[in-house]
């Protein structure tokens, strides 16, 4: 089952309001879970996702800086799967996308393996990447937030 595929799938899965689809080929099986205890606001979109900025869990302070709004062009990409992140196609290649520059929607940002299988994360939209939230190489939840970026 390729990337494709499986984006179709979890797209099917949402629109049809299902919370669990198992497929098995051969030796190969796939199991899609979505939560459906989270608002539909809160909810990744498949690929990359824009949420706005999770501040429930900074501890609660009275500093005005602390009290001010985040830019609302600031966005965050999140991890749509549980997976491990990979900010390079390869070991010894330059990363995807390197902190100050700008990208297009559809470009590659990251990969993020999930079941032995190498899933691209694109960006919806244009923007400047401001910062790298996931470390290479290491393990992301679901709804991790990867990048921070400013929209274009």
């Amino acid at each position: 089952m390729d990337l494709k595929q499986l984006k179709e799938l979890m797209r099917a899965i949402r629109q049809l309001d299902i919370a669990e689809l198992e497929i098995k080929r051969g030796e190969e099986s796939v199991r899609l879970r979505r939560e459906t205890t989270i608002s539909q606001a809160s909810r990744p979109v498949l690929g990359s996702s824009v949420l706005p900025p999770d501040t429930s869990s900074l501890p609660p302070t009275s500093s005005p800086k602390v009290a001010t709004k985040e830019d609302p062009s600031i966005a965050y990409i999140t991890s749509p799967f549980v997976g491990t992140f990979y900010a390079a196609p390869a070991p010894d290649a330059p990363a995807f996308v390197e902190v100050n520059h700008d990208f297009k929607a559809g470009e590659v940002l990251c990969i993020v393996e999930a079941m032995k299988l190498m899933n691209e994360i694109e960006a919806d939209c244009d923007g400047t990447l401001l910062e790298v939230l996931a470390d290479n190489g290491k393990p992301v939840e679901y709804g991790d937030k990867l990048f921070r970026f400013r929209k274009r």
